[in-house]
């Protein structure tokens, strides 16, 4: 772990924010999402994980397996046929 550096709480608006400075943000990683969790006296930040990640191979996976299919059955009304233009 490297040294700490000591900042102040400022006001942003209704909140109150720290300026993380440039070196620790490079060291850490950190980008533009993150996560930031209260563990008793402390705050962690870390990066916030990418949501979906990986979801483009699943799909192509599941269409070469022709397992990309709707499980449930498509019921229409007459508003389908007579209100939507198809």
């Amino acid at each position: 772990m490297g040294a700490a550096i000591r900042t102040r709480i400022v006001k942003i608006g209704n909140s109150q924010g720290i300026r993380i400075p440039k070196l620790l943000l490079e060291q850490s990683g950190i980008h533009t999402e993150v996560e930031i969790e209260v563990h008793g006296d402390h705050l962690t930040i870390r990066t916030a994980p990418r949501l979906r990640t990986g979801w483009d191979e699943a799909f192509a996976l599941m269409a070469k397996q022709n397992d990309d299919v709707l499980l449930d059955e498509v019921n229409t009304t007459d508003w389908d046929s007579v209100e939507w233009d198809w």
